[in-house]
C-alpha cells in the first residue's frame, strides 16, 4: 500500500459476497485479495508506468536483471508519487538497503502477466527479466558465503516457501558440497497435512530431504500469518 493508499478499500464481511458484489468491484476496477481490494488504474498501472520504460532499456542495452532490481530501481530513483508511509514499507526499506532477495515464481505474479503483454507485443526482450534458476544460483552463492548458523522463518507455504529451503540439499546432495542445515526453522501456517502436500508438511518431513537435522529447533504456529507476523517482528524489534 506504498503507491496509492487513498484509493485502496477493505471489505469487512468479504465471507459473505455474492458473485454479483465481486462483479460490481470488477467494474469498479478493483482488484480483491481476501478482504482488501488493490485499485487497477492507481496502483498496478501506475506501476506498469514506471517499470517498463526500465524494461525497454534493458532490451536496448541487452542488460538482464532479476526482478525485484527494477522494482528496486524504480524505488531507488524516486519516481513513484507515494501515498502511503514510506516508513511503513518493507520494499522501501529492502530497497534502501539493496537486501538481497530470492523471489521464485515471479511470472505467475500480476506484473509477469503485463511483462508477458510487452513481450508479446515485441515491445521488450523476454530475455531481460532472469528467472527462478537464476534466483537458485544467486541463493546458494549467498548461502555459501555466510559465516554464521543460518534461521529459516517461513511464512505461508507455496513456492515462496520451499524454494529457498532447498538450497541446503542442493549444495549437499546435488553438488557435493559440504554446508550446515538450516539451524532453526519456524513456519506460520493455516494448512494442515495432506497426501501429496507440501505446505502442511510438519518439520520433520523436512528432515527425510536433508532440510532439518533431528536436533534442529523447530516450530509451527497454527494462526494467520497477518496477524502473528507482525506481532513477532514487533517482538524481535523491541517496538
Amino acid at each position: 500500500m506504498l503507491l496509492a493508499e487513498s484509493n485502496y478499500e477493505s471489505v469487512d464481511d468479504w465471507r459473505s459476497l455474492s458473485g454479483e458484489d465481486d462483479a460490481d468491484l470488477l467494474s469498479r476496477q478493483l482488484n480483491r485479495v481476501t478482504d482488501v481490494c488493490i485499485p487497477e488504474n492507481e496502483a498496478i498501472r501506475e506501476i506498469e508506468n514506471a517499470i517498463l520504460p526500465l524494461w525497454k532499456t534493458a532490451s536496448s542495452s541487452k542488460k538482464a536483471h532479476l526482478p525485484h532490481e527494477f522494482f528496486y530501481q524504480i524505488l531507488q530513483s524516486n519516481q513513484l508519487n507515494l501515498d502511503g508511509n514510506p516508513d511503513e514499507s518493507w520494499v522501501m526499506a529492502a530497497a534502501k538497503t539493496n537486501l538481497p532477495l530470492f523471489v521464485p515464481g515471479w511470472e505467475d505474479s500480476t506484473m509477469g502477466n503485463i511483462f508477458a503483454s510487452h513481450a508479446i507485443n515485441s515491445e521488450i526482450n523476454p530475455s531481460i527479466v532472469l528467472g527462478g534458476i537464476h534466483y537458485m544460483t544467486e541463493l546458494v552463492s549467498w548461502y555459501e558465503a555466510q559465516n554464521s548458523p543460518l534461521a529459516f522463518f517461513q511464512i505461508g507455504g507455496g513456492i515462496a516457501g520451499d524454494f529457498p529451503i532447498c538450497v541446503v540439499p542442493l549444495l549437499n546432495q546435488d553438488l557435493q558440497r559440504e554446508v550446515p542445515l538450516w539451524s532453526w526453522f519456524c513456519q506460520i501456517s493455516e494448512s494442515t497435512p495432506s497426501y501429496g502436500g507440501y505446505s502442511g508438511a510438519p518439520p520433520n518431513e523436512k528432515i527425510t530431504w536433508g532440510k532439518l537435522s533431528i536436533d534442529t529447533p523447530k516450530f509451527v504456529i497454527e494462526s494467520d500469518a497477518t496477524i502473528v507476523a507482525p506481532l513477532i517482528f514487533a517482538y524481535v524489534l523491541d517496538y
